[in-house]
């Protein structure tokens, strides 16, 4: 059987504990730590104490440890509560983050990092928004290689800023297979406080490639659907704007590099159409052509939770998207210059040269 400590006081240590129990500015918790000791030193157990001062056996067996121990220092100051906290050695932190990579991983979690350094995951989340680093996301990028860049460049962005006079400038591509996707079960509609629900699989009811032609002035969309995305559906679409657009004005069409763009068939039909004029962007900067912008916006809008039972229920879905559009469309604003965006370019491949040569040696 355990027994307490035993507990001896003298005059002056019974003196100063009962005068602490009797007076009113003393804070509740070193009164009950002395009635503790107190009642120890008459020679009562834990368990009696306890239940006389309806307080914890384990309580008790605490402060009468420490009183025996460090006499009256040991109930003036509070227990620490938990463990101490464990310091981040937040320069070794970021070098693991930036210089190195985790075992048979892409990139570190919170929780390999802490494993790492022995600490908690919340600290190192905490360390990580400190620093600005996001090992979780990756951005993508492409540094265009066209030895034409700076020409096309300028070329393009001036059309943008400064468009000619009795001329429309058009932003032409085509967003190839775009799938009649149909859902294996019908999900349940957003109520409040629950979200929408669609199966994760689904069925394929065929694809069409939308050709769209956006004036860069007003917003205003051409667009048309077809089967396919070869030269003759390309030419097909390039009669269908030279149709819709006013004959007095000139045509400053921009488009990529896609070959069938460039198609010695569409050449020739081009030579016979001289009101109209192709401006190609640079290899690898499709992100120059504003076209991409509404392929984006209708694809978040429209088609990625679509549900389509066929293609020309898809199509029939993007001309009643297309018209809402042209109801009253906004342009997109360039802004900005080709001078900058070249700036830009120039420390990409400065950046991307320096740690090529870094890896090489």
């Amino acid at each position: 059987m355990r027994v307490a400590k035993e507990i001896v006081l003298t005059d002056e240590e019974r003196a100063e504990l009962t005068k602490l129990t009797r007076s009113k500015l003393t804070s509740v918790r070193l009164v009950q730590r002395a009635r503790i000791v107190l009642l120890a030193a008459q020679g009562l157990q834990n368990k009696a104490i306890a239940a006389q001062l309806d307080v914890g056996r384990v309580q008790v067996s605490r402060w009468r440890d420490r009183y025996v121990r460090l006499r009256f220092a040991g109930i003036e100051r509070d227990l620490p509560r938990g463990a101490p906290p464990v310091k981040v050695d937040v320069a070794r932190l970021v070098e693991l983050t930036t210089q190195s990579k985790p075992k048979v991983a892409t990139h570190w979690s919170t929780r390999t990092m802490a494993g790492e350094l022995d600490v908690s995951a919340a600290s190192v989340s905490r360390h990580w928004r400190a620093n600005g680093l996001k090992p979780h996301l990756v951005r993508g990028f492409k540094v265009s290689r066209d030895p034409k860049f700076v020409e096309k460049l300028e070329d393009i962005v001036g059309l943008y800023m400064s468009p000619p006079d009795h001329a429309l400038v058009l932003c032409c591509d085509e967003k190839s297979q775009v799938q009649a996707l149909d859902r294996t079960q019908p999900g349940l509609p957003l109520k409040k406080g629950r979200a929408a629900t669609m199966t994760h699989d689904y069925k394929r009811n065929g694809t069409t490639t939308l050709f769209a032609a956006l004036n860069v002035l007003d917003g205003q969309i051409i667009a048309q659907c077809q089967q396919r995305h070869r030269h003759t559906e390309w030419l097909k679409f390039l009669r269908k704007i030279d149709r819709e657009t006013p004959k007095d004005k000139m045509l400053h069409l921009i488009a990529d590099n896609y070959a069938t763009h460039k198609h010695p068939v569409v050449q020739a039909w081009l030579d016979k159409h001289p009101r109209i004029h192709m401006h190609f962007t640079p290899t690898s900067a499709s992100w120059l052509n504003m076209v991409e912008r509404f392929f984006r916006d209708i694809t978040t809008e429209r088609l990625r939770r679509g549900v389509f039972v066929s293609v020309p229920d898809l199509i029939a879905a993007i001309d009643e998207y297309i018209a809402h559009h042209n109801t009253n469309p906004k342009p997109f604003i360039w802004t900005k210059s080709a001078r900058d965006i070249l700036q830009k370019v120039i420390r990409a491949n400065s950046r991307l040269s320096s740690k090529q040569h870094a890896t090489l040696h």
